[in-house]
């Protein structure tokens, strides 16, 4: 069965200039429902987890400073969001979904989170709207419970890895791949084990000829007995925020290769979902739903 986490808090209450973006996580679940992609037994919702996981990834400092709401003015902005108790517990509540979606993925070969793909936060700091790496907070999870030897996380989103390439720039069990806009926010970027930047404008048949060369390629050299992907759908031409020139079509493809090669491979495989910026909310939630579409054709 496909699980997904999922937690009303998700659609966390920002101030007017936030609130767009957010939408999409309780749009998404409603409409997978309203079509029957999933049922209610699909669902489950993740809780305040214990800080143990997080404190694998994240400083003690940092963790203190965020949890006590005492960062100051300048790790605020840089994360974007004002800063709150329940945007807090948004995060590691999170975090839980992946730690336990990562578990699933294990059990019945994939799994997924509707929000996460938090990759910007670093272990002490937080950028771009992310708090706490959730992947991150994941692959150690399974590392550190003796349940992978060694971590893919497959990066797709069209902004670069930059936290997650900081946190395991050392870390021989988890190989870092971030396929991105070479011109795009970060701009200064970190080195991942493997970056790929794209031009501005890069339509699918180029994109889909770069993924499909290069992903297979790492699966053998690398042989992960697990794969994060971060499926983000800015990508798309419709993107406020991407530079790409992807289509519906294109990033529909670039999911089915990714969720099939890890079928094939027996791969276990957990999603979180990323960014998605386009104007109209539809196309959000149709490049994400088809992500879901595709998980319950090729896995089940």
């Amino acid at each position: 069965m496909l699980k997904i986490a999922y937690h009303p808090i998700y659609t966390h209450p920002l101030p007017e200039g936030h609130r767009f973006p957010m939408i999409k996580y309780e749009l998404l679940p409603k409409q997978l429902l309203h079509e029957g992609t999933c049922s209610k037994e699909n669902f489950f919702k993740p809780q305040i987890p214990d800080a143990s996981a997080i404190l694998e990834v994240h400083t003690q400092e940092y963790h203190k400073e965020l949890t006590e709401l005492a960062l100051d003015r300048k790790s605020i902005r840089k994360i974007g969001f004002p800063l709150s108790q329940e945007l807090v517990d948004r995060e590691v509540i999170i975090a839980d979904g992946t730690i336990k979606a990562s578990e699933y993925a294990i059990e019945y070969g994939i799994a997924m989170n509707i929000a996460g793909g938090t990759h910007h936060a670093y272990t002490n700091r937080g950028e771009a709207f992310c708090l706490l790496n959730d992947q991150a907070i994941g692959a150690k999870h399974l590392i550190n419970q003796g349940l992978a030897k060694k971590i893919l996380i497959v990066d797709l989103d069209v902004h670069q890895g930059n936290g997650t390439a900081e946190i395991f720039e050392k870390n021989p069990d988890v190989f870092t791949f971030s396929m991105h806009g070479a011109s795009n926010y970060p701009f200064k970027k970190e080195q991942s084990d493997l970056d790929i930047p794209l031009d501005n404008g890069i339509e699918d048949e180029e994109y889909l000829n770069i993924l499909k060369e290069t992903l297979p390629r790492l699966i053998q050299s690398e042989k992960p007995d697990f794969i994060y992907y971060l499926s983000g759908v800015d990508i798309l031409a419709s993107d406020k925020l991407g530079k790409l020139s992807c289509t519906i079509d294109g990033c529909k493809e670039r999911d089915r290769f990714v969720l099939q090669t890890c079928k094939d491979l027996s791969i276990p495989v957990m999603c979180s979902m990323g960014g998605g910026y386009s104007k109209d909310i539809k196309i959000i939630i149709e490049a994400h739903a088809n992500t879901y579409r595709l998980a319950q054709d090729i896995f089940f």
